[in-house]
């Protein structure tokens, strides 16, 4: 019986699920499972989850005060929002999950560092301890640094919106847990500089993750690479072997449904054997790359930029969802 590419994958690499979507997860089964404020304001706005909406922004005002605004229930909700589909999430998977920190916290180490700590405090007052949650913190030399010192108290990070050498390099040096090269952002970036389309091994965000993957092997970092971000499967084939791969609900199903041989594509033993030079990354080095790397300083800024809105747009449905529940609170007594 020939199986399929899905479970030929699992074999050699650690297959993860990009969603907030609690019951997708449930039926891909992945090992860990990763979500990103764009994917918490989707689930948020899904009916079968409104209870968790609803309970958390009733703690959060239980937390604030009865007098709270809505505005500022809804800014303390995020965060136990985010923990509270977490936690559902951790019941499913075995492993771990990744919270993301407000994105527009991006450019300030001491800022990033206390809603992690936050975050981790959240989750070990639902039982849950810190070895279960990756801090998830944007790839900016700010995110870098705090992610270092988090490390340092053994809090575990994974460093996103990850698209340059020079961030990758520089993660590893800080000895971050993971890191989260974003593969199909890549590939959109240079089919609209170039006009072109790229397939397989020419795609330039298969190419970007091979290089950090085979860089880290070379040099025997201890920060493991999970690819995201992928447009189509073709992009997960060429990435076979490498230690994680977070791919979203719909194209595990695509995997899943297709049977054919699946080589293994990233390889720690032949990444030793190429002749590779060795960087080191300062704060200057780091900064002049970057600038000099058009597409990674585009797309982090888009990124951050990206993630703040969805964060807008989640508290904005979480104030006028808080504002509901205010509303109907002296009818509810007594009801039922």
């Amino acid at each position: 019986m020939s199986k399929s590419l899905l479970e030929q994958l699992r074999t050699m690499t650690t297959v993860v699920a990009d969603t907030g979507d609690i019951e997708a997860i449930e039926k891909v089964k992945p090992q860990d499972a990763t979500t990103n404020p764009s994917l918490i304001t989707t689930a948020a706005q899904m009916p079968q989850y409104q209870q968790i909406v609803d309970d958390v922004l009733k703690e959060a005002k239980k937390k604030l005060g009865e007098d709270a605004k809505d505005e500022d229930v809804a800014k303390e909700a995020f965060k136990h929002l985010a923990v509270a589909f977490g936690k559902k999430i951790l019941a499913i998977v075995p492993g771990r999950v990744s919270t993301e920190v407000d994105a527009r916290l991006s450019y300030d180490t001491e800022a990033t560092m206390k809603m992690a700590h936050d975050i981790i405090a959240l989750y070990k007052d639902q039982g849950i301890a810190k070895e279960r949650v990756l801090i998830k913190i944007a790839s900016t030399w700010e995110g870098i640094k705090a992610a270092e010192k988090l490390e340092q108290e053994g809090i575990h990070c994974n460093l996103t919106l990850l698209f340059g050498v020079h961030q990758a390099i520089a993660c590893a040096e800080a000895k971050v847990t993971l890191i989260s090269p974003f593969v199909g952002r890549i590939l959109d970036w240079y089919k609209k500089d170039t006009g072109k389309d790229f397939q397989g091994a020419d795609d330039p965000g298969v190419q970007s993750v091979t290089k950090i993957y085979n860089y880290f092997k070379k040099f025997d970092y201890k920060t493991v690479v999970m690819g995201a971000s992928f447009r189509n499967i073709g992009e997960i084939e060429q990435l076979a072997g490498c230690d994680l791969l977070t791919i979203s609900p719909n194209l595990l199903h695509e995997l899943d449904a297709k049977q054919e041989e699946l080589p293994r594509k990233l390889d720690p033993a032949h990444a030793k054997t190429l002749e590779i030079e060795k960087l080191t990354i300062d704060k200057a080095t780091f900064e002049k790359m970057h600038a000099e790397d058009r597409m990674a300083h585009d797309k982090l800024k888009e990124g951050i930029e990206g993630f703040s809105k969805a964060l807008e747009q989640l508290e904005q449905l979480l104030a006028k969802r808080a504002s509901e529940l205010s509303a109907n609170e002296p009818k509810a007594v007594g009801a039922r």
